[in-house]
């Protein structure tokens, strides 16, 4: 069975730093499109950031552009999500997700057509 794991979420302050890691189980990541999402308490899972298959293309939500990073690493078979200048609004579910595709680039706007999901890890900014 195909699965996700997400690590590296926890508490931080507001303006502090965290790296999520997206590795899978099961299967190399080396031909999959990957997202990240998040979902506040309350409120609707919302797309952060993905990477095109080959990582050529990325794309971020307009609340984190310049201030999270999103890279993979092929050789260690996992993504890593570097996230800087933290804040509270930041709190929520991180999760990533996957999907095989020969679609050249990544989407964000919408978790559909991501076919293989994490559990999520929590991330909380606050002070």
């Amino acid at each position: 069975q195909l699965q996700l794991v997400e690590s590296g979420g926890g508490l931080v302050q507001p303006g502090g730093s965290l790296r999520l890691s997206c590795a899978p189980s099961g299967f190399t990541l080396d031909p999959y499109v990957i997202g990240w999402f998040r979902q506040a308490p309350g409120k609707e899972r919302e797309g952060v950031s993905c990477i095109s298959s080959v990582g050529d293309v990325t794309n971020y939500a307009d609340d984190v552009k310049g201030r999270f990073t999103l890279s993979r690493d092929n050789a260690k078979n996992t993504i890593y999500l570097q996230m800087n200048s933290l804040k509270p609004e930041d709190t929520g579910v991180y999760y990533c997700a996957a999907v095989r595709t020969a679609y050249p680039g990544c989407w964000l706007r919408t978790s559909a057509g991501y076919k293989y999901w994490g559990l999520g890890t929590q991330v909380t900014v606050s002070s």
